[in-house]
């Protein structure tokens, strides 16, 4: 059973410490990339922290890929703490990191520290993550101070989408680079641990990274980030009709399920399922005798 403190004990009586965000800026300081991915309910997150990757985001995107909304902008904060909680109980290794949704940090500080809380207290996130530069660098200070591990977001930023038009890449002319080189400073002396960079210009991002002593994390920005963050359901295939140009496929998983329940129907139509072994007897004898010889 997993905690959301840091330390669990094994069954064997070892410990097993939580990544920290101090473990995350040692990896950025040594030059170790920093793999990380989405994770949005107990069964992935306990594969992922299986796998090793350090820190896991509970992503906002979950309003897509899980709930079936055209945006990130439907997503609550009840949302957000309910899939968080869900994905701390599948970890015992992976630092969680829980994004906060539209409109539940925008209004003021007060609101802010009030919604990152829950996701702290209610949903057992050791941090979370907020889009925006400058413009909410002064909430990121006021919840760093309050001890709240925050994590930036710049670039493109879903959340705003109308505001930019769409799904575009941003920074790609110099006044929209610098810009965004000021935002990317804004949330670092504000107190952010980390920086998420998407949908920029490689050569902007690798600028940006080299002028931080924050790790960043990269999002269809280019190989000079200090780590990856990836959404689950691109990297294994399980949306098989949408493929972003930033996402590498792992694997095809979603014709596999699909193989795997058309088998299924197929089975209960012609009587294959259930047999003797996957039912139960009064007798229990009774399976050894139906159970076909091997």
């Amino acid at each position: 059973m997993a905690v959301q403190g840091p330390v669990r004990k094994e069954l064997g009586g070892d410990k097993v410490r939580r990544v920290t965000t101090h473990r995350i800026q040692q990896m950025k300081d040594r030059g170790e990339p920093i793999p990380m991915v989405t994770a949005y309910d107990f069964t992935s997150a306990r594969l992922a922290d299986a796998a090793g990757i350090p820190m896991l985001l509970v992503g906002d995107s979950l309003g897509q890929v899980v709930l079936g909304f055209d945006s990130t902008i439907p997503v609550t904060v009840d949302d957000m703490v309910r899939h968080t909680a869900a994905v701390v109980r599948g970890t015992s290794r992976a630092l969680v990191v829980a994004d906060m949704p539209f409109m539940s940090y925008q209004v003021d500080a007060e609101t802010a520290l009030r919604n990152s809380g829950r996701l702290l207290q209610e949903g057992g996130a050791q941090a979370v993550k907020l889009e925006g530069g400058k413009p909410v660098a002064g909430i990121v200070r006021r919840m760093a101070d309050a001890g709240v591990a925050v994590m930036g977001h710049i670039g493109l930023t879903p959340q705003s989408l109308h505001k930019l038009g769409g799904y575009r890449v941003q920074g790609r002319d110099e006044r929209a680079a610098g810009a965004l080189t000021e935002d990317a400073v804004a949330v670092q002396e504000a107190g952010a641990f980390a920086l998420v960079l998407e949908l920029i210009p490689a050569e902007l991002a690798e600028k940006v990274t080299a002028s931080l002593h924050i790790p960043t994390i990269g999002i269809g920005a280019g190989p000079r980030c200090s780590g990856q963050v990836q959404v689950w359901h691109d990297l294994l295939g399980l949306v098989p009709d949408f493929k972003p140009r930033h996402a590498r496929r792992y694997a095809e998983v979603a014709p596999i399920i699909q193989q795997a329940l058309e088998r299924y129907v197929a089975d209960v139509r012609g009587g294959a399922f259930p047999s003797a072994e996957e039912s139960f007897f009064a007798d229990e004898s009774a399976v050894r005798r139906e159970a076909p010889s091997q």
